[in-house]
C-alpha cells in the first residue's frame, strides 16, 4: 500500500483526537493571535495597554472550546465579548473577530440554513452599529459573509456524502435481500424437485410391491417384472436425488443435467413397467424450448403420472405433446375415477404443477375429463424466442 501524503496523515491523526482537546487548542491559538498585538508592541507614548483589552481578547476566544456542543451560544458570546473591546480607551488598534468568524463557520456548517442566515444578518447588522469606520464595516462584512459561505458549502458537502453513504447502504441492503429471495426461490425449487422425484419413485415402488405377492405364484414372469420395475424406479430416484443434493454442495464435480422433455418417452416406458399402460404421442413439429420450460415439461408430466398411479385407479394414461406456433401443450389424461376423493383440486401435486408452469411463463389446468371418465391435466408452456 503506498504511503499517504503528509496532509492526509495529519488530517487522519487530527480526527482521531478528542474533539474537546482540539477545540481547546483552537481557542488557545485564537486567544494568542488576539493577544499578540497587545503583547508584541507597546503604545508609542510608552504607556501600558489597558488590562481590559487582554480580558476581552481572552473572553472572545475562550467560548470556542464548546463550539461543537453549542455553536449558536458560542457565536453570540464571542460577538458580545468582542463588542466590549472598545470600551477601554487605551488598547491596541485591532478588531476582535477571529473567535466570531470561527463560531459563525461552525453555525453555518452544522445548523439549519435559516438559523445560520439569521445569525449572519444579526452579526453584520450589529457590526454596522458598533464599527468605527466604513472601511471596517466593509472588511468585516466581506469576512463574515465569506466564512458563512464556506460553512454552508461544508454542510452541503457533508449532506451529499451522507446521502451517498445512505444510498450505498440501501443498495447493499437491497442486494442482500434479493440474494436471500433468490436463495429462497432456489430452495423452493429444489424442494419441489425432490418431492416430485420421491413421490414418483415411491408410488411406482408401492404399486409394484403390492402387486408382486399376488402374482408371484400364478405368474412368476410378471412378478419378476414387478420387482425389476421396483429396482429401476429406485435406481432412477437415487440418480436424480444425487443430482439435486449436488446442488447443495460446494466444489462438487460436474453434475449430470436434469431430465427434460426429451426424457418423457423414457418416463412413459418406466411407468408402463409399473403396470399402468401409458401412451405417448407427439403432434406438430418440435421446436426449441427454454431450458427451464424443458425441465418443467418433464416435471409436470411426472407429477401428473404420479397422481394417476397413487389416486386414479386407472388402467391407461396418455401423454400427448402438441407443438403449436408459439407454445407447447402437454395433455396427460387417464381413464380412472377422475377427480376422486383422494385428490381434491387443491392438492399439493396440482399446486406444484401450476407453480412449475407459471415459473416459466406458462399456465396449467386440471380437472375431470369432459369426454368421458377420468382426469386431465393440461399445461401450456411458451416456446423459446429466436
Amino acid at each position: 500500500m503506498p504511503d499517504l501524503p503528509l496532509v492526509a496523515v495529519l488530517r487522519r491523526r487530527a480526527r482521531a483526537l478528542p474533539p474537546l482537546l482540539v477545540d481547546g487548542a483552537l481557542a488557545a491559538l485564537v486567544a494568542l493571535i488576539q493577544l499578540w498585538p497587545l503583547l508584541s508592541r507597546e503604545d508609542p507614548a510608552d504607556i501600558p495597554w489597558d488590562w481590559w483589552g487582554y480580558v476581552v481578547a481572552v473572553l472572545a476566544s475562550a467560548p470556542l472550546v464548546w463550539r461543537r456542543r453549542a455553536p449558536v451560544v458560542v457565536l453570540i458570546a464571542s460577538l458580545c465579548a468582542g463588542a466590549l473591546y472598545d470600551l477601554a480607551d487605551h488598547v491596541a488598534d485591532q478588531p476582535i473577530w477571529y473567535g466570531s468568524l470561527i463560531a459563525l463557520y461552525t453555525v453555518a456548517a452544522t445548523r439549519a440554513r435559516w438559523i445560520s442566515t439569521t445569525l449572519l444578518v444579526v452579526t453584520i447588522g450589529g457590526g454596522l452599529l458598533v464599527a468605527g469606520s466604513s472601511a471596517t464595516v466593509l472588511r468585516g462584512s466581506v469576512l463574515f459573509f465569506s466564512v458563512y459561505a464556506i460553512g454552508r458549502a461544508a454542510a452541503t458537502s457533508r449532506a451529499h456524502a451522507a446521502a451517498l453513504k445512505e444510498r450505498a447502504a440501501q443498495l447493499e441492503r437491497e442486494r442482500q435481500l434479493e440474494a436471500e429471495r433468490a436463495a429462497e426461490r432456489e430452495r423452493a425449487r429444489i424442494a419441489r424437485d425432490m418431492h416430485d422425484i420421491l413421490a414418483h419413485a415411491v408410488s411406482l415402488m408401492v404399486v409394484q410391491a403390492e402387486a408382486g405377492p399376488v402374482v408371484v405364484r400364478s405368474n412368476p414372469a410378471r412378478a419378476e417384472a414387478a420387482f425389476d420395475a421396483i429396482a429401476a424406479a429406485g435406481r432412477d430416484a437415487m440418480t436424480q436425488l444425487r443430482r439435486m443434493l449436488g446442488v447443495l454442495k460446494e466444489n462438487e464435480a460436474p453434475r449430470a443435467p436434469q431430465p427434460t422433455i426429451d426424457d418423457l418417452a423414457a418416463l412413459a416406458g418406466q411407468v408402463s413397467g409399473a403396470g399402468l399402460e401409458v401412451g405417448y404421442t407427439v403432434e406438430g413439429e418440435p421446436r426449441p424450448l427454454a431450458p427451464d420450460c424443458a425441465v418443467a415439461a418433464y416435471r409436470v408430466a411426472q407429477e401428473a403420472l404420479t397422481n394417476i398411479v397413487k389416486h386414479a385407479g386407472a388402467a391407461r394414461a396418455d401423454i400427448r405433446l402438441i407443438w403449436e406456433d408459439d407454445s407447447l401443450v402437454i395433455d396427460i389424461t387417464d381413464d380412472g375415477r377422475g377427480a376422486s376423493r383422494d385428490l381434491p383440486s387443491g392438492g399439493h401435486g396440482l399446486i406444484g404443477i401450476r407453480e412449475r408452469a407459471a415459473a416459466c411463463g406458462g399456465t396449467a389446468t386440471a380437472g375431470p375429463r369432459a369426454d368421458g371418465p377420468g382426469f386431465a391435466v393440461s399445461a401450456r408452456l411458451p416456446l423459446a424466442r429466436a
